[in-house]
C-alpha cells in the first residue's frame, strides 16, 4: 500500500495573525512582526509573538494547567481541522493520528515556577512537558490513534510532518493532524539565546530589520512564537469526499551531521536534500522554490548555500531562495510546520514570499534570492522547505501542486 498524501487543512497561529491567506499577504508585503521585548532585560532583545485569545478556545477552568504553547497548538490544531472541512465525526478515532513538534515545552509554565519564591503549582509539569500540546489536541478532537511528539529542535515540527505522511502513506492512519508549536518568549529562555550568541543584534527603532538572511551585515535570528497544523489525508479519501487539495507532500528527506551538536553541516544537510527528491522522483531542476531554514547567523546561511550548490549543482540559479523568518523569527519547534504551511500555500497560489531585509548578499552565500518586486511564480511545480536542527538533524518537505 502507497498512497499519495495530500494536504486538505491549513491552520496558523503566528505572529502575522491567525488566518493562513492574512499570514501570506504580509509575508509577500514585507512585513516583519520582530518588535523589542523586555526592556528590563541587561541586552536589548526583539522577537515576534502572538496576539492571542486563549478565551476563545478555552474556558478559565479550563485553562488550568495548560500552558501557551499548548493553547496555541489547539487553536491552529482546530483552525485546520475546520478548514479541511473535517469534524471527528467523519472518521474513525482510532484511525485518526496527531504528531507535533515541540522544542522546548512549556516555557511559561517552568518560568513561573523558578520565579514563584517557592509557590509551585501543582499542574507545572503537566503543563511543562513537551508532549502536553499534542496531548491536548487529541483531547480536544477525540483522537483515539497515535498522539506522538518529536522533539529535534528546530527541525521538530518538519520531522512530525514527515512522520505522519510515512503513516498516510502506508494506511497507518486515514487522518492525521500534523504540525508544531512553541511559545517560549520568556525572560529566562531570551537571555539563555543570547548567552549563545546567536540572536541578531539590532540598534533602537531597528528591530524589525534585524534579521537578514543571506545578507552580508546578518547577525543572527530573532525568536518567534506560534503553531501551526496541516491535515493529511490520502489522494483517494480527499477526492472521495471532495476536499480541497492545496498541495501533495510528495517527498520527505531526513538526515543526521553525526558530526557537532550545534554546528550545521553542508554533506549532511545535502543527503536529506536528494533524499526528498528521491522519493518525491524529482530532479533540482524540477523545483522552483525552496523556503530556506535561513537562520541568518554566520555560519549557517553559507552552509545551507553550500548544501543547495551541492545538490543543485548548474540548476542552482534556476532555484528561488528565500528565508522567512525574516519577518516571522524563528519558531524553533514550530519552524517546520508555519514554514511548510507558507511553502505549501506558495504553490498553492504561485507566490513567492520575499527574502526581507537582505540590502546586499553576502558573496558566500550567492542564491537566486526572491526579492519584494518579483514574487510570482506562474510555473511553480514544487517546492521545498528546509529545517535543519540543532543536535545535527536535517529535515526536508517536498510538495508538488495538487
Amino acid at each position: 500500500m502507497n498512497h499519495e498524501v495530500c494536504v486538505t487543512g491549513l491552520g496558523v497561529m503566528a505572529p502575522h495573525g491567525g488566518e493562513p491567506g492574512t499570514l501570506f499577504q504580509a509575508l509577500l508585503d514585507g512585513q516583519s512582526a520582530i518588535q523589542p521585548i523586555f526592556p528590563d532585560l541587561p541586552k536589548p532583545a526583539a522577537a515576534a509573538t502572538v496576539a492571542f485569545d486563549e478565551t476563545r478556545w478555552f474556558t478559565k477552568l479550563q485553562l488550568a494547567g495548560v500552558d501557551r504553547v499548548s493553547q496555541l497548538a489547539v487553536a491552529a490544531a482546530d483552525l485546520a481541522m475546520h478548514d479541511a472541512g473535517l469534524a471527528m465525526s467523519d472518521a474513525d478515532p482510532e484511525r485518526v493520528g496527531v504528531y507535533a513538534g515541540c522544542g522546548m515545552g512549556g516555557a511559561a509554565a517552568l518560568e513561573a515556577a523558578y520565579r514563584g519564591n517557592g509557590r509551585v503549582s501543582p499542574l507545572t509539569i503537566p503543563a511543562f512537558m513537551p508532549n502536553a500540546p499534542a496531548a491536548h489536541v487529541a483531547m480536544r478532537h477525540g483522537v483515539q490513534g497515535p498522539v506522538l511528539t518529536y522533539s529535534v529542535a528546530c527541525a521538530s515540527s518538519s520531522v512530525a510532518i514527515a512522520e505522519a505522511a510515512k503513516a498516510i502513506q502506508r494506511g497507518e492512519v486515514d487522518l492525521a493532524i500534523a504540525g508544531g508549536s512553541e511559545a517560549l518568549i520568556v525572560p529566562g529562555v531570551v537571555m539563555a539565546w543570547q548567552a549563545m550568541q546567536t540572536l541578531a543584534t539590532f540598534q533602537p527603532g531597528e528591530a524589525a530589520g534585524a534579521v537578514r538572511p543571506f545578507a552580508s551585515d546578518r547577525s543572527g535570528f530573532a525568536l518567534g512564537e506560534g503553531a501551526a497544523f496541516l491535515v493529511l489525508e490520502s489522494a483517494e479519501r480527499a477526492r472521495s469526499r471532495g476536499a480541497r487539495r492545496y498541495a501533495t507532500l510528495a517527498g520527505w528527506g531526513l538526515s543526521s551531521d553525526a558530526t557537532h551538536l550545534t554546528k550545521p553541516d553542508a554533506p549532511g544537510q545535502a543527503r536529506a536534500l536528494r533524499a526528498a527528491l528521491r522519493q518525491a522522483g524529482l530532479q533540482p531542476r524540477d523545483v522552483g522554490y525552496c523556503n530556506a531554514h535561513g537562520t541568518a547567523t554566520r555560519i549557517g546561511d553559507v552552509v545551507e548555500r553550500n548544501a543547495l550548490a551541492d545538490v543543485w549543482d548548474d540548476d542552482l540559479d534556476q532555484l528561488r531562495v528565500s528565508s522567512t523568518k525574516a519577518l516571522h523569527g524563528h519558531l524553533l519547534g514550530a519552524a517546520g510546520a508555519i514554514e511548510a504551511l507558507i511553502t505549501v500555500l506558495a504553490l498553492h497560489r504561485r507566490q513567492l514570499p520575499p527574502n526581507a531585509n537582505c540590502l546586499e548578499i553576502d558573496p558566500a552565500c550567492s542564491l537566486n534570492l526572491v526579492t519584494q518586486n518579483d514574487t510570482s511564480a506562474p510555473a511553480l511545480e514544487a517546492a521545498m522547505s528546509n529545517s535543519f536542527a540543532f543536535g545535527g538533524t536535517n529535515s526536508v518537505l517536498l510538495f508538488r501542486r495538487a
